[in-house]
């Protein structure tokens, strides 16, 4: 039977971890190797790791920490970040990186998408949607290179284009939302829950437990991804790596599809 995961996002830049506010401004919060153990005690669900100079640059991936990141990750984890490539894509899975995040490089080159599912299998192929809302109306454009570029297309859009050429997950990142902890963009994904079929992870906002909570409850089976929530402690913002324990977050994912299978 599916059931949401609770997953940790890590931002990588300059080979250290790092939180951003509105994609911006980069706070170093420490080793990302560090943080993998840790989250394998904590037993988390499955691990993103994004990195952001590789994604936002045009550079290779890093190899090297990606192969270090994949042997110490006793969880699934999705990489991205500079991929462009077919060859690259499948370089990193045979590190042992269960999948593989696609961002830019889906509007260059949408067909690698359909190409590396036939390849490694759909389950292996995701693709991250950097999003932020029009200041008029109810749309959302989606954003590439770190929130830079405007690609002027729509999410739901895309979305579809994305689930129609055989990717297994659609990562939902609200620019808006992201470093801010004062919750998810419930709307948006709701939204994306809606009409988009395979599995989908939304990340951005989450502040607290109940934030992951309350977006459970709207959309049901989803990943629930936070960066800030799982690396900063209390009103000013401690690094402390943390994440809900087994009890604690199947009593709260046992309670928000119980009021959706209520409701």
């Amino acid at each position: 039977m599916l059931r949401p995961r609770i997953i940790p996002c890590l931002l990588v830049h300059e080979g250290g971890l790092v939180k951003t506010v509105g994609f911006k401004n980069p706070k170093y919060v420490g080793d990302p190797i560090n943080a993998v153990k840790i989250f394998n005690e904590k037993e988390a669900d499955e691990l993103i790791v994004l990195d952001i100079d590789a994604s936002g640059n045009g550079v290779e991936p890093d190899y090297k920490l990606i192969a270090n990141l994949a042997a110490e990750c006793r969880m699934p984890l999705c990489y991205g970040g500079g991929v462009k490539t077919k060859e690259q894509a499948k370089r990193i899975i045979s590190l042992g990186v269960e999948k593989v995040a696609l961002s830019s490089v889906f509007f260059e080159n949408p067909s690698l998408v359909s190409e590396l599912a036939k390849d490694v299998g759909s389950q292996s192929v995701a693709v991250v949607l950097d999003v932020k809302k029009h200041i008029f109306g109810s749309d959302y454009s989606v954003y590439t290179h770190n929130g830079k570029v405007n690609t002027k297309k729509n999410v739901i859009d895309v979305a579809l284009q994305i689930q129609q050429l055989g990717a297994g997950e659609i990562i939902i990142n609200s620019i808006d939302h992201d470093g801010k902890m004062h919750g998810y963009d419930l709307a948006l994904a709701k939204k994306i829950r809606d009409i988009v079929k395979i599995p989908i992870t939304i990340l951005g906002g989450a502040g607290t437990l109940a934030d992951i909570e309350q977006l459970i409850e709207t959309c049901g089976v989803v990943g629930a991804a936070a960066g800030s929530l799982f690396v900063f402690k209390g009103p000013f913002k401690a690094v402390l790596i943390n994440y809900p324990n087994i009890s604690q977050r199947d009593e709260f994912i046992r309670r928000a599809l119980k009021r959706d299978l209520d409701s």
